[in-house]
């Protein structure tokens, strides 16, 4: 539980639910998913992404820089979504802190690099640095024309709630004022969809529900992926703000493999017990799980919440029988939903687990998100 509030000036991002918060709202209320049928290495998958709408956005951020048009996919969601994040903020000034971060960073430019290097032995000049993973937050900086630190990191499927821990850790140090904070992830290519299909945890339904996240019956890996970008503002001020976060937490697992979680999850044990802190159990009126659509990481996380809180559980959703897996974003779109179900005063169930009492009063909603080797976060919402 955090001493002081970390308050939410401004929320954007970008993916199948749309652009604008309406619009997001909207795709939340129906009860269809937003996947497509996308074909890579003579295969099929459902996946979650942009409409032609989105890609008039991004191309609009290409054009307006001519250096704009060598950088890679993920890069371009990041300065469209900082962009807006910034312009709706309220910040007065440019001395502002950004940490962008990425799992799998610039797929589309290394995987055509990479290609071209097999196929001709030689590479394009602007292979590096525009496949670095650093590449995202130095244009969102170069974009903003920022003066503040500039981070960029991976820390897996978990990147996008750990850059919100390190905005929040700049500000209580008092070394910035002022952070945006934000994921951008284009997982959508064939070597990404490849190394998917290769750990036998991507769906193979047969209908669009295809990522049935939260169905602890389900005899089979659901995995969908969803490319994806959201951008947050952060300040220690109140004024303006849409939302506050009153705690966090985080936690490691020992590893038993590369892509390990314990039975019961005990770092998802672990975080959200630090992000609840003093507060009741019953306080928590909601979770919005991490839940990617695996039998062993849906299953492992209500574990880790039955033990959490007993036999009385808080509300329980994720958006990625939706939308997807957003690897590096996810976390950052789970805070979104969080955001708009408090704003609405509106839960947004999943249909493969069924809820009691979903009409009562949200106060309070406890994000989760956890990557391979089991770096869990967890984060406390208020309005």
């Amino acid at each position: 539980m955090l001493k002081q509030p970390v308050y939410i000036h401004s929320i954007a991002s970008i993916s199948a639910l749309g652009i604008t918060s309406a619009e997001i709202w909207d795709n939340y209320l129906h009860k269809n998913s937003l996947f497509q049928k996308l074909t890579a290495n003579k295969k099929e998958y459902w996946v979650s992404k942009f409409s032609d709408k989105e890609i008039i956005f991004l191309n609009t951020i290409i054009n307006s820089d001519s250096k704009y048009k060598h950088l890679d996919k993920s890069v371009i969601m990041a300065i469209l979504v900082a962009r807006k994040c910034f312009e709706n903020s309220n910040f007065s000034n440019k001395n502002i802190g950004i940490n962008f971060g990425s799992s799998r960073g610039a797929t589309t430019l290394f995987e055509k690099y990479h290609t071209d290097f097999i196929t001709n032995g030689v590479v394009s000049t602007f292979t590096s640095p525009a496949t670095t993973l650093g590449n995202i937050s130095s244009w969102v900086s170069h974009d903003l024309q920022t003066d503040g630190p500039e981070i960029s990191h991976s820390i897996t499927c978990s990147t996008g709630l750990h850059a919100l821990l390190n905005g929040i850790a700049w500000l209580q140090s008092g070394m910035c004022n002022q952070f945006l904070v934000g994921a951008s992830e284009a997982p959508l290519t064939p070597f990404t969809l490849s190394q998917m299909t290769a750990l036998k945890v991507y769906s193979n339904e047969d209908n669009a529900l295809a990522n049935r996240c939260l169905d602890f019956e389900k005899t089979s890996n659901t995995m969908v992926l969803g490319e994806a970008a959201a951008c947050l503002s952060l300040s220690l001020n109140s004024e303006k703000a849409i939302a506050k976060i009153t705690g966090i937490g985080f936690a490691t697992e020992i590893l038993s493999s590369s892509t390990s979680i314990s039975t019961e999850a005990e770092c998802f044990q672990k975080s959200m017990k630090m992000a609840i802190g003093s507060y009741a159990f019953d306080d928590i009126d909601a979770i919005v799980m991490h839940a990617p659509g695996t039998m062993q990481g849906d299953k492992t996380e209500f574990e880790a919440i039955k033990k959490v809180f007993g036999k009385k559980l808080p509300l329980l959703t994720s958006n990625k029988w939706k939308v997807g897996h957003t690897f590096a974003t996810s976390g950052l779109l789970s805070i979104e939903l969080a955001i708009l179900m408090l704003q609405n005063q509106h839960f947004i169930e999943t249909p493969f687990y069924k809820n009691q009492n979903t009409t009562k009063k949200l106060n309070r909603i406890l994000v989760n998100a956890v990557g391979f080797g089991g770096n869990a976060v967890s984060v406390l919402m208020e309005l």
